[in-house]
């Protein structure tokens, strides 16, 4: 496995590995039953399929999906037969933007073996793999919590570092700027941030791009990047890594949790 990312051809060739297990990570804005509903009508053999919204995601706390304790997101890691000793791949079908959250969260787990599928389920089935309806059984596993990889932020700390560190907005352009706001308590930004989002670290087959491309679209310094509740944020984590970049921090509460609470709003295309 490469740094965070592995082709269709590699997943093909490891699939029947017993270290290696696949993850369905497929959610969609607005429709919280549909990645599920999406898996069970057809997936990748062998994978099993995580929930953003009831796994990934605690039912309370700042943001509209904030992170779960970390022994709670180990146990269900452990119940769906996630082990500290195995190889996670993630997909969905929208270029690694939810799976990305999940590889993410491995890695705040402490566990650095695992990675998301280039390209997803789309490129899985463009070069003619195999899918399957059958709910694979795998048995619990042990999943030991170690020292977080990677590092995050609440909304006070950042309110007293706007301007002291470099802000990355992953949404899409329009919500950056304000024109549009789909759930939402405010429309715009944080002030200072600039606006990244997580399909520009995309080519036109849902693949990422070169390192050299990634690394031109991101600020130098530390870096912080949101997104709306702290999902697709992860896609762009993911692209700075890819990039050699140093990993940024993220803020899992995001703009969801910024805009409920009063936090300034700047709109436009500006920063």
């Amino acid at each position: 496995m490469t740094d965070g990312l592995v082709t269709v051809a590699w997943l093909a060739d490891h699939l029947l590995e017993p270290r290696v297990l696949v993850a369905d990570c497929r959610w969609y804005l607005g429709e919280p039953e549909r990645g599920g509903a999406a898996y069970a009508e057809s997936h990748i053999p062998g994978a099993v399929f995580v929930d953003l919204e009831h796994e990934l995601s605690a039912p309370e706390g700042p943001g509209r999906h904030p992170l779960p304790a970390r022994e709670s997101l180990a146990a269900t890691l452990e119940s769906k037969g996630v082990g500290s000793d195995m190889s996670v791949v993630a997909y969905d079908d929208r270029g690694g933007a939810v799976a990305a959250r999940l590889w993410w969260m491995l890695r705040w787990l402490g566990h650095e073996d695992a990675a998301v599928l280039d390209g997803g389920l789309t490129a899985w089935v463009e070069a003619g793999l195999p899918t399957t309806s059958a709910v694979p059984e795998r048995p619990a596993a042990r999943f030991a919590v170690e020292d977080p990889l990677t590092r995050t932020i609440d909304r006070h700390e950042l309110q007293g570092r706007i301007g002291s560190v470099a802000l990355v907005d992953a949404r899409d352009a329009d919500r950056y700027r304000g024109e549009r706001e789909p759930v939402d308590a405010a429309a715009g930004h944080i002030p200072t941030a600039i606006n990244v989002p997580y399909s520009d670290n995309l080519d036109t087959t849902l693949r990422f791009r070169p390192a050299e491309a990634l690394a031109g679209l991101y600020p130098d310094g530390e870096v912080v990047v949101y997104c709306g509740s702290g999902v697709t944020a992860c896609h762009d984590i993911l692209a700075m890594r890819l990039a050699g970049r140093a990993e940024p921090i993220l803020y899992p509460g995001s703009w969801s949790d910024w805009s409920a609470t009063g936090g300034a709003v700047a709109t436009g295309s500006q920063p």
